[in-house]
């Protein structure tokens, strides 16, 4: 169905997310719901195809794609045809290291979300407690200060991802009287001293590990605080919104995919000479399902476009988590009555969807609070303010009608202490970016003397060195005394090697060239006014400074620089790439006789057609961003991917 909402990149990745599901996870549903448990391999394997950071940037090792890339996701997740799959994913991607990505620190960013985004890690955000669910401010487990550590005692229930996870956010009270106002997040490793816990067999939702954690005198560093110290109750409250659109979306996912399997079977399935799918009883009992369902769909994509407009949807958000999780609900209970007593065996996927679906009016708020919620907004008429612009809309000049100063942070939501506390405990606000700039790139280190400009022949102990050959310095290195020679065979230096244009005339970039063990032994020398040093125990390498391309223009000035001929022999091709955000868009690139050459426009018939954006192509060039993973996002289209896949080998990477 055509929408609004979704374009031809955010079905190509969905399509992308389905056939990893249905080849690579779904055959093992069986076998991890037996064993409740899934391996850590599902997670890295996710990690490596870039699934698990979908609305993180990339320079953290995320994707920096948008959230209906998200909900694409989230709707293919239940052909895992797991539940617990789904819960365990969602935790992960979404909701445990959402404060951390916001509110961390650099240092807790590195230690916990980018392994949690490459699958290394498993994060679990425990918030209930055995007698305090969505009643947030009622919390009572503790953490004290005890010289630079935290001290934390208490208890949490209801914790997906809490047996086998890595890491564990906390919510805990730091100040005992304070009530909402005193509540802190801190993260507790696995390995923590005095932190057990123990594995809750549920009805459904087999494969994912829900836990009850206990902290007795558990002992973190101070610098395990994520935000400030009695601020986690709004971290928490901030996130409620994405964490209900994820429910909601993958509801819509199961449900859809329940009406699938059941459309399959009542077509298959005879009585009195006939499908039972020609009766009308089932037909339109089916029908009024497609259409709700349907409704419920676009009920979640226009809070999800609310939340990525800027607004506060806490009241949509909850009308749909309240819709699609009943629908979803009601969904696997008609479907299963169609199946008749095979809907009821292990054998047919209807039984686990049936089991499965219920949990979702519970977790994330159950069905009560959401109600609620609405009621105070439709009937109160309490208000949501817009949260708070991030930085690089801050920025941006205001569009008509918005407000020129800040806009007050969100409200916290009235939540009564039904004691129904979230499975999918806490969530995130991954929409924020919060990258830094580098200020320099750095070519790769590790490359050898002869695979950039020479070929070397070590000699042998005892054997005369072989008469010097000439050695060219670079066209880019300034007139400077002459390199002493070298047991080296003259290979021709790149063509077109010059100083890219945009680089500043002071200071000099350096070059750092690592002495072969057969050189003279002198020590420092000078090459071309800069020091050339040397590295001992290590191999021959040379390293480029150069300043941060900021346009693809700077960017193909230093192809030349970074070309590697020696990979490029007898191959050659011609590429025009084309970039759709800035005015210099046409580019060509020819790779002939060893040699590369970039210019500007479009010459010649090209072997391959690359057409992207600016950011995306620095951004993967810098290192920040997967090539694969922005094909399959549909951020870059190739015409030819054999020859782009060998045009992107022949260039040593810009990285930090």
């Amino acid at each position: 169905m055509t929408s609004i909402y979704f374009g031809e990149e955010h079905e190509s990745f969905r399509r992308t997310v389905r056939q990893f599901l249905e080849s690579e996870i779904a055959p093992y549903a069986h076998e991890w719901e037996e064993a409740r448990r899934i391996p850590r391999e599902a997670f890295r394997r996710m990690g490596d195809l870039g699934l698990l950071g979908i609305l993180f940037p990339e320079e953290l090792g995320g994707t920096g794609a948008s959230i209906f890339h998200a909900l694409a996701f989230l709707e293919e997740l239940p052909r895992s045809r797991m539940g617990g799959f789904v819960a365990a994913v969602s935790v992960q991607q979404f909701i445990a290291t959402g404060a951390i990505h916001l509110h961390g620190t650099p240092e807790q960013k590195r230690r916990w979300l980018a392994p949690s985004i490459a699958g290394t890690k498993v994060g679990a955000i425990a918030i209930s407690e055995p007698d305090t669910g969505s009643d947030v401010a009622a919390i009572r487990t503790m953490a004290r200060r005890d010289g630079d550590s935290w001290v934390i005692d208490g208890a949490k229930t209801w914790i997906t991802n809490g047996v086998e996870g890595d890491f564990v956010v906390v919510a805990c009270r730091t100040d005992r009287d304070a009530g909402a106002g005193g509540l802190s997040l801190i993260v507790v490793e696995a390995d923590a001293p005095g932190f057990s816990r123990s594995k809750l067999r549920k009805m459904g939702w087999h494969s994912s590990d829900t836990g009850e954690l206990t902290f007795e005198n558990v002992r973190v560093p101070l610098g395990n605080l994520v935000g400030e110290e009695n601020e986690g109750f709004y971290l928490i409250m901030e996130t409620f919104v994405l964490e209900r659109l994820v429910t909601a979306a993958t509801s819509v996912g199961s449900a859809r995919l329940a009406l699938e399997e059941t459309r399959k079977y009542i077509l298959e399935r005879h009585a009195f000479g006939r499908p039972i799918g020609k009766f009308q009883a089932i037909r339109h009992r089916l029908a009024d399902l497609y259409a709700e369902l349907e409704a419920a769909a676009q009920l979640v994509y226009h809070a999800a476009w609310l939340h990525e407009k800027g607004e506060n949807p806490v009241a949509e958000a909850c009308m749909a988590k309240l819709l699609a999780t009943e629908l979803s609900k009601k969904t696997a209970d008609e479907c299963l009555q169609f199946f008749g007593g095979f809907g009821t065996v292990e054998e047919y996927p209807i039984e686990r969807f049936f089991r499965d679906s219920r949990f979702g009016t519970i977790v994330a708020g159950t069905s009560e609070i959401m109600r609620e919620v609405i009621a105070k907004a439709a009937i109160d008429g309490l208000a949501f303010p817009k949260r708070e612009r991030d930085e690089d809309d801050a920025a941006a000049p205001p569009t008509p009608g918005d407000p020129a100063d800040p806009v007050p942070p969100p409200a916290a939501e009235p939540l009564p202490a039904d004691g129904g506390g979230p499975l999918l405990d806490g969530a995130g606000n991954p929409f924020a970016e919060d990258a830094g700039s580098q200020e320099v790139f750095e070519a790769d280190v590790t490359d050898t003397l002869e695979a950039i400009f020479t070929e070397t022949r070590p000699v042998t102990p005892g054997e005369a060195p072989a008469p010097p050959s000439e050695v060219t310095e670079p066209s880019f290195f300034a007139p400077s005394p002459a390199v002493e020679s070298a047991a080296v065979e003259p290979v021709a230096p790149p063509a077109e090697a010059t100083v890219p244009a945009f680089y500043p005339t002071a200071p000099v970039p350096v070059y750092e060239v690592t002495d072969p063990a057969y050189f003279p032994p002198t020590g420092a020398r000078q090459m071309a006014g800069r020091d050339a040093v040397t590295l001992a125990g290590s191999a021959p390498s040379l390293a480029l400074r150069i300043p941060v391309p900021t346009s693809v223009a700077e960017l193909f000035e230093t192809l030349p620089l970074r070309f590697r001929a020696d990979r490029a022999a007898g191959w050659s091709a011609r590429l025009h790439f084309r970039f759709k955000d800035v005015e210099r868009s046409d580019w060509t690139v020819v790779i002939e006789d060893g040699s590369c050459r970039a210019f500007e426009g479009h010459d010649g018939a090209a072997d391959c057609v690359v057409t992207t954006t600016e950011k995306t192509y620095l951004a993967i060039e810098g290192g920040q961003q997967a090539p694969e993973t922005a094909f399959l996002l549909g951020k870059v289209k190739v015409s030819n991917i054999a020859a782009m896949t060998k045009f992107g080998k022949l260039f040593r990477k810009v990285a930090p």
